[in-house]
């Protein structure tokens, strides 16, 4: 298949182009600047110039594809809301370019959008105070008007060498503070996934998803916070610290909210319908290693 992918450069995009590449698919990957036309072409897939910002610029690629994948994302988070509001108007042109056909649309969502507790693909938020339910909304609508739509929501932790989120924020703020903090107790648990892992589940989601279906990309349904702080601290050398609710905001600051996440989630219909097991390191395993830290 030809397949149109946005994110093509990032952390997640570009083991997804790896991921399809090998079992033989053609990629036109997205790219903004030279930097990331470079990264997609090195990794051996066609650039496609175009910009997230400008919605109206992905319309040829995505209807020149057999399908597509929508991994791109600004995490931007000073314009968090703003840049959540601008992927209904990007999934608004990836599905009328698609519109018609049964091309399918692969949407990245993410695990933070759902309730507190226990999740499963079958948990459906009617509403969220999470910004970024835009981009469920945005793909129910287009489920609605018949696109060939799944989507995978990713945990907070995508993990691997090359990782530049949630980990990595915390491994700033423990050398920052000089603690590796946790709050309360520390036993909030947060969902994670090898990124070779979960680009595995997006090359599956296009060659044998079905309409309509939401996929978790989840190898560990839920890493006690504690067991991260744990590992920060010994390898920074800095103490472990346990913070109340009142001293969080100061201790992690934006990030707190985050850093307060605690729910589990499943996988087993995602292994099930689409034949996939998790095969990587897990998530305090990987961080144990000198590229977290470098």
């Amino acid at each position: 298949m030809r397949i149109f992918i946005t994110g093509s450069s990032g952390f997640v995009g570009a083991a997804v182009v790896r991921e399809l590449l090998q079992a033989g698919h053609q990629i036109v990957g997205l790219a903004r600047s030279d930097a990331a036309a470079k990264v997609v072409a090195d990794a051996g897939a066609i650039v496609y110039r175009g910009d997230l910002e400008k919605p109206e610029s992905l319309e040829r690629g995505a209807s020149e594809a057999d399908a597509v994948i929508h991994c791109g994302f600004n995490h931007d988070f000073s314009k968090f809301k703003a840049n959540c509001e601008n992927d209904r108007k990007v999934l608004a042109v990836l599905g009328s370019a698609l519109g018609g056909s049964k091309r399918p649309l692969v949407v990245t969502s993410a695990l933070g959008v759902l309730p507190p507790g226990i999740v499963n693909e079958q948990t459906r938020p009617s509403s969220s105070p999470n910004p970024r339910f835009a981009t469920e909304e945005a793909a129910r609508t287009l489920m609605d008007q018949g696109v060939n739509v799944s989507i995978i929501r990713l945990p907070p932790s995508v993990h691997g060498e090359g990782d530049h989120g949630f980990v990595p924020l915390l491994i700033k703020i423990a050398r920052e503070k000089g603690a590796s903090a946790y709050i309360g107790e520390g036993l909030n648990r947060w969902p994670a996934i090898h990124r070779f892992d979960a680009a595995k589940v997006y090359r599956l989601a296009v060659e044998r998803g079905t309409p309509d279906s939401y996929y978790h990309a989840v190898a560990e349904e839920g890493v006690a916070f504690r067991e991260i702080a744990e590992v920060i601290g010994r390898r920074l050398n800095v103490p472990l610290v346990s913070k109340s609710k009142d001293e969080t905001a100061a201790h992690f600051t934006w990030f707190a909210h985050f850093a307060a996440m605690n729910f589990t989630a499943s996988s087993q219909r995602t292994q099930q319908e689409l034949q996939w097991r998790p095969t990587q390191p897990g998530l305090i395993a990987d961080v144990d290693q000198p590229y977290y830290f470098v």
